[in-house]
């Protein structure tokens, strides 16, 4: 499974421009309900019940906040690059810059897991993250996370 079977250019976020964690999760939230047609309300709702469970600030600037949604036929990704890091409490207290939000359906524990799996390597890269801190588009974030084929063995 690479990175290309969950994201799509429209669930790109280049230079989002949130105060905090919770307008990050927010923005986020609406950016994957307009594309999966699930309520905003409800999505942040998941990730802030997850979030309550323990930070899912991974280290060194990212984060990768999930949830199951009802419903929800496939496995779904969202890549967000922030204008500013914002406080995540993250694992190693650093701010967050880099933030991948995943979504699975209810009954998708394995494959959940894997694809979590899958993102964590990509942003435990220093050289993948570097490249996506350095892009200057959706367009590029997308291209750059995409392309990703150190990993997809996984």
């Amino acid at each position: 499974m690479g990175l290309n079977d969950l994201l799509s250019p429209k669930g790109v976020i280049y230079n989002l421009k949130v105060r905090c964690k919770r307008e990050a999760l927010q923005a986020l939230a609406e950016r994957a309900g307009d594309f999966i047609g699930e309520q905003p309300s409800d999505i942040l709702a998941t990730l802030l019940e997850r979030e309550q469970l323990g930070s899912t600030g991974v280290g060194e600037g990212a984060a990768i906040p999930h949830g199951k949604i009802a419903g929800l036929g496939q496995i779904t990704g969202f890549l967000a690059q922030l204008e500013t890091p914002v406080n995540f409490d993250a694992l190693d207290d650093q701010p967050v810059d880099l933030i991948f939000l995943l979504l699975a359906p209810e009954n998708a524990t394995a494959a959940h897991l894997k694809a979590l799996a899958r993102v964590a390597r990509l942003l435990k890269d220093s050289d993948s993250c570097a490249a996506l801190r350095g892009a200057d588009s959706a367009e590029a974030l997308f291209a750059i996370a995409a392309a990703d084929r150190k990993h997809h063995a996984a």
